[in-house]
């Protein structure tokens, strides 16, 4: 989709570029064969054919699903057992065959061809949706008891396999979904109170393990930013989860290394992530998202991890002993042990000097994220390992906070981009306006803190407009390497 965008602003550039004599007719044309400007209209068309047969396929599953069951119960076992059947053997060789086949007519076999994947990839996409209801209906009739969670864990990997075989992007953004769904609800309904060790329990509690070992190489195998992107940020949010981060830090007798491996180890493995370290990937595809994520989790850690209440309120802490909670016994200690080791190979490829131009020297930005990891996980220490002095962090996370924001503006105001100068000015407005509220403050003050703070937002935005005008136009592979 970026790729289409950016082909469709070039082929405009192009034509503007030949009307102003700057080229000619002769490099238009190996302009227009390099990007193939003939076949954006084509992309178009196709991306808007999948979606219709896309939600024509939901819709169609939907329907054949709810006939089935309004007769349901007027079908003998056999007849049900041979339906469901014939349904998902008939989707799934009908898409598989339709994606497969080569163009038969030898007009424009190309568009033809694309045409029939697009089609086989919808009736895929019903077929991987029919698992689901197989499973349901299989199970209601034979009388298998189980929980919703486990149908949507079943249904996932099941959808995954499909994935794999085929190496569809679809298939395995389903699959991801459907595992998300299922983790979601078997933590609902609290997986951590079953005595019983079942193997939904074992892939839940080590979700994060498995987004890492099972989604990352398939959003290679897919080339899919969009797996990895949601793969990732499900990685972070589900190593809160199991960890507790925030509740960790209330118990006094918890192990310092529970809260410095929920902090620093999520920023730590996502900065020093490495495409080049995979087998047989030659670029960084999915590197400039993993340390976006990177800053998005130290910004908002810094910021929850500022207030005061979280460490001196004793109304929010917790009494009982650490070894007395469930916590202690459901950790995963395996997927902090594999983490933490992860992150010290890829920070050790990261920091070693090679012979490779691309990786030699460490930049700025590396000691930067690699001094806040470390602070992070010092504090922590001292607070939890040597003595409880609440002052301590709340004035050293308030001013990590600030830095962080001052050293989005600041890199912003060096490589021109709006993103990291809005970010860091949103972090600390924030921070002072949230430092202004959670004081006792006159409401006198605080009214003139906003109406500075308003004011300090509206000029500093139109200065760095002015600013961004300033500056001279960068090529294309200056605003795609920033």
């Amino acid at each position: 989709m970026l790729l289409d965008n950016f082909r469709r602003q070039l082929r405009q550039e192009a034509q503007l570029w030949q009307d102003e004599g700057l080229i000619d007719a002769d490099f238009y044309q190996i302009l227009a064969q390099r990007y193939q400007f003939n076949n954006l209209e084509t992309a178009a068309r196709d991306r808007f054919v999948f979606i219709l047969i896309a939600v024509g396929a939901t819709l169609l599953g939907l329907g054949v699903i709810t006939f089935v069951a309004a007769n349901w119960q007027a079908l003998n076992r056999e007849a049900k057992l041979t339906l469901l059947l014939s349904l998902f053997l008939t989707t799934n060789i009908a898409g598989f065959i339709l994606w497969r086949q080569p163009a038969s007519n030898n007009i424009s076999p190309r568009g033809r061809k694309r045409r029939q994947q697009v089609f086989g990839e919808g009736l895929l996409l019903l077929g991987a949706l029919t698992i689901g209801a197989n499973i349901a209906l299989l199970a209601q009739m034979f009388h298998i008891s189980g929980s919703s969670y486990e149908l949507f864990l079943i249904w996932g990997l099941a959808v995954l396999l499909m994935a794999y075989s085929l190496r569809l992007a679809s298939l395995g953004m389903l699959a991801l979904i459907l595992v998300l769904i299922g983790y979601s609800i078997g933590c609902l309904d609290g997986y951590f109170s079953q005595n019983e060790l079942t193997w939904a329990r074992l892939v839940i509690q080590h979700m994060p393990l498995l987004l890492g070992v099972v989604f990352v190489p398939l959003a290679y195998w897919c080339r899919s930013r969009w797996i990895f992107r949601i793969a990732a940020i499900a990685f972070v949010t589900s190593w809160q989860f199991h960890l507790q981060s925030l509740q960790v830090l209330t118990y006094r007798d918890a192990p310092p290394w529970i809260a410095i491996a929920a902090f620093a180890l999520p920023p730590a493995l996502l900065w020093s992530y490495d495409d080049l370290l995979f087998w047989r990937v030659s670029s960084r595809l999915f590197q400039p998202f993993a340390r976006t994520l990177a800053r998005v989790f130290f910004s908002i850690t810094f910021y929850y991890l500022s207030f005061r209440w979280l460490w001196s309120d004793p109304s929010v802490a917790y009494y009982t002993e650490f070894q007395n909670s469930h916590l202690a016994t459901s950790l995963p200690f395996i997927d902090v042990a594999i983490f933490t080791v992860l992150a010290l190979w890829q920070w050790w490829h990261l920091l070693r000097s090679t012979g490779n131009m691309e990786r030699q020297g460490i930049d700025f930005k590396t000691i930067f994220i690699g001094s806040l990891i470390v602070i992070t996980a010092l504090l922590i220490f001292v607070h939890q390992a040597i003595t409880p002095i609440p002052a301590i962090p709340i004035f050293a996370f308030n001013v990590l906070l600030a830095v962080l924001g001052f050293e989005l503006i600041r890199e912003a105001l060096e490589l021109g981009q709006r993103r990291d100068f809005w970010g860091g000015l949103v972090l600390l407005t924030l921070q002072i306006i949230s430092r202004t509220l959670e004081y006792n403050t006159a409401l006198l003050f605080k009214s003139l803190i906003f109406v500075l703070c308003g004011i300090a937002v509206i000029f500093a935005g139109l200065w760095f407009e002015r600013y961004l005008s300033s500056l001279p136009v960068l090529s294309t592979s200056d605003n795609n390497r920033s």
